[in-house]
Order: structure tokens, then sequence, then C-alpha cells
């Protein structure tokens, strides 16, 4: 019975996530994954109001779970879900602070994302569209790369959501955030020949199976992974992989940071400056292939 008003106000933060905010069930989980795990520590504690919780507790919550094995990147997550979960406590009357705010996760060591340079993206997609899947694949993968799409975005799609004659597309991104990219001309060009092939109407996923349901982001990585392989691409290629080399491959040629935050979707420019570290790793290669110095330095 402690535990009651710590269950109680998490079961109405989550429908709050899942009724108001539209978050996904998969996001919802993860929420609710850590909180139960902190109302399990703090209950143990014999604390039974959320608003008695102290960052000192919070911090041991983390160093606990960073003891038990959690990447630093699960970590930030955590604390990112109880930092909104207390915000969501003040709107409520139920906490006057949030011990949370002052907590940080351990660092984690920059990961660059991989991207394949533009000859490798020419030889995964510059296949014969000569059958049914074959046009359904050139399509589909020309706008991954194009429009830098997740591919959760990509198997939302409808055919209402694209513009060929203008060259855009409307996508309904993370938090349900609508933004509309361009399409390239090659993208242009496949999915005029899957509209042509498949007749669809408006309504009509853009992402089909042959029996007509939308295919799922597992069955557009199998595809993509098996068209790799067959294109004799054999780097680990898989949908995520595109969006980050047409990233790469805009900013490296434009420079302009801000259009490929827009591009993307990222809510913070700092997650867009990882490719920026990219663009740096492609200029020192080039330098070191071509400066006398550095060649003279190598040698």
């Amino acid at each position: 019975m402690v535990a009651a008003p710590l269950d109680d106000a998490i079961a109405r933060f989550l429908a709050h996530l899942r009724d108001q905010r539209r978050y996904s069930p998969a996001t919802v989980r993860n929420y609710a994954r850590t909180l139960e795990r902190l109302r399990a520590t703090v209950a143990a504690a014999g604390v039974t109001r959320w608003r008695e919780v102290r960052a000192e507790q919070i911090q041991a919550f983390v160093a606990a779970a960073h003891r038990a094995g959690l990447a630093p990147g699960t970590l930030r997550d955590m604390l990112s879900a109880v930092r909104s979960f207390y915000r969501h406590l003040a709107r409520a009357g139920e906490a006057a602070a949030n011990p949370a705010l002052g907590v940080r996760a351990p660092k984690a060591p920059r990961k660059l994302p991989q991207v394949l340079d533009v000859d490798e993206v020419a030889a995964l997609l510059e296949f014969p569209a000569d059958d049914a899947d074959a046009i359904r694949d050139r399509a589909l993968f020309e706008l991954l790369y194009s429009s830098g799409l997740r591919v959760a975005e990509l198997t939302a799609l409808c055919w209402r959501d694209l513009d060929l004659d203008e060259g855009l597309v409307r996508v309904t991104g993370k938090g349900r955030k609508t933004r509309i990219v361009p399409v390239g001309s090659q993208a242009r060009a496949a999915l005029a020949a899957l509209a042509a092939q498949d007749r669809p109407g408006v309504d009509d996923p853009l992402v089909r199976g042959r029996l007509g349901r939308p295919l799922s982001p597992a069955a557009v990585r199998r595809r993509l992974k098996r068209r790799a392989k067959d294109q004799g691409v054999w780097k680990r290629v898989y949908p995520h992989l595109l969006r980050h080399s047409c990233a790469s491959h805009v900013l490296e040629s434009s420079g302009d940071l801000r259009a490929v935050q827009e591009l993307l979707g990222h809510a913070d420019i700092g997650t867009t400056q990882i490719y920026t570290h990219l663009d740096f790793q492609h200029l020192a290669r080039v330098y070191d292939a071509a400066h006398p110095r550095a060649k003279r330095r190598k040698a």
C-alpha cells in the first residue's frame, strides 16, 4: 500500500505520454521500465511521495544502473525520462522541485556514424529496375537516400504525402512533428515508375508488399541487405546508413549545417553536428593524400 501513490503518478504520466503526447508504444515502454526501476529504488528507501525524492537518491539510482553495466547513452535516456516525469509532476502540483536536474550520466565516447561514399551509393542504387520487386526496391531506397528519411518515416508514408511534380514529401517524424523535405530527381523518377506499376490511390501506403499490405521497417531492412549483397556492396548496409550518407554528402557539398538539421528533422542542432566531424575526417583524408608535406611526413 505504501507504493500506491508512487504507482498512481507513474500510471498518469504514461497515459499522458500515450494519449496526449502520442509517443510510440516502444518509447512509452522504455519510460515505464525506467520509472518502475526508480520506484522500486525509492520505495525501498521508505519514500512514499515523489516530492520526497532527493537529488542524491537519483544520483545513487544512476550509479547503481551504471554498475549493473548499462551504457552511458542508456543512462542519459533514463535521466531524461526522470526529468520529464518530474516536469509532469510539477505541472500537476505533485512536486516542487526536479531532483534529476543536477544529475549527470557518465560521458560516452562519441561514436561517429558509418556512411557510404558516393561511389558506394551508386553501386547500391543503380541496379536494373526490370521487374516489379526491383522497381519497388529502387523507389524505396532512392527515397531513403534522397530525403534522409528514417525507415519508420518511410513506412508511414502514403502517396498523398508525395508531390512528385514539385519534388517534395511531407514526413511525420519523432514526436509526430511534420516536415516537408525535397525529393531528388533520381528518386522522383523511381517513384514515378513505381506509381505507373502499382497505380495506387492517394490514401494507399507508399511501401507495399506483393499482397498490397504495408511493408514493415524490418522488411525494408531485409530487402536493402539482400540488394546490397547482390550489388557487391560488402559493408553492413541498413536504412539508417542511407540517412547518414545523405546528411554527410549534403553537408560536404554545401557546408550548411542548419539546412541538414531541417532535412533530417533534428530538434537540436547538436545532434546534427556529428556530421561535421565526418566532414573533417574526409578533409583530413584528402589532405593526407594530396598535400606535399603530408605525404612527405608519412614517408
